[in-house]
């Protein structure tokens, strides 16, 4: 796994690179080049969060004790990740004196305190727009543990009612043994019935056998 998150890493550097020399541009172009380049960085930008995304996905399946150190790791590219945000929508309302000049001509410096306050309205604008999609990530964030939890939820229900159907089926063996054991015993104890009634009769008719010869000889004695 954590092959994986260095490969995100080195993705990561690379996009973070070539977007922060794309922001030190925008301020010098204007017109609908700065418009592509602006739709350029932050196309590259969402994948940077995405790749963020992935990066905590990876920093969860790595052991414990390896995990503080990559959870490091990913905080410092988050927080560079959120500069970079800024530093973009500093960017998209910045002019260098020479488009600046270009776009107002002679009225420049009379200019001024419109440029600002367009300024001002731009960066609330901005600051609106980031928040709205800060909230639709968390929104989205949020609707994906919900999947994930109702998952789990079933998987465990799943589990429960296969567990249930265990123990049922325990139980229904353990009635038929009981019966089994029941059968059983009754039928020792008339086996064990009969050899003692077999035994008293073998008793009587010795004893009945016994008898006869005594008194056979008894008699025959008595004759003589």
């Amino acid at each position: 796994m954590s092959s994986d998150f260095e490969a995100y890493e080195q993705d990561f550097g690379t996009i973070t690179a070539e977007i922060t020399n794309k922001i030190g541009r925008i301020p010098k172009l204007s017109g609908e080049e700065k418009t592509q380049l602006v739709l350029n960085v932050d196309k590259q930008l969402e994948e940077v969060r995405e790749l963020l995304e992935q990066m905590d996905l990876e920093v969860r399946e790595i052991p414990i004790q390896s995990r503080a150190m990559y959870n490091s790791r990913l905080k410092s590219y988050k927080q560079e990740m959120e500069k970079l945000e800024k530093d973009f929508k500093r960017s998209r309302i910045a002019y260098s004196d020479e488009v600046r000049n270009e776009l107002l001509g002679d009225d420049a410096s009379s200019s001024e305190s419109q440029l600002v306050k367009l300024r001002e309205e731009r960066a609330h604008l901005l600051d609106n727009t980031e928040k709205l999609e800060r909230s639709s990530r968390r929104l989205e964030a949020g609707y994906q543990i919900a999947v994930e939890t109702e998952q789990v939820g079933q998987e465990i229900l799943a589990n429960l009612h296969s567990d249930r159907e265990k123990i049922q089926r325990a139980r229904e063996r353990l009635r038929e043994t009981d019966a089994n054991l029941g059968k059983s015993s009754r039928i020792l104890t008339g086996m064990l019935r009969r050899i003692i009634q077999n035994r008293v009769l073998v008793f009587i008719l010795g004893a009945i056998i016994l008898l006869t010869i005594i008194l056979a000889i008894y008699f025959n004695v008595r004759g003589h």
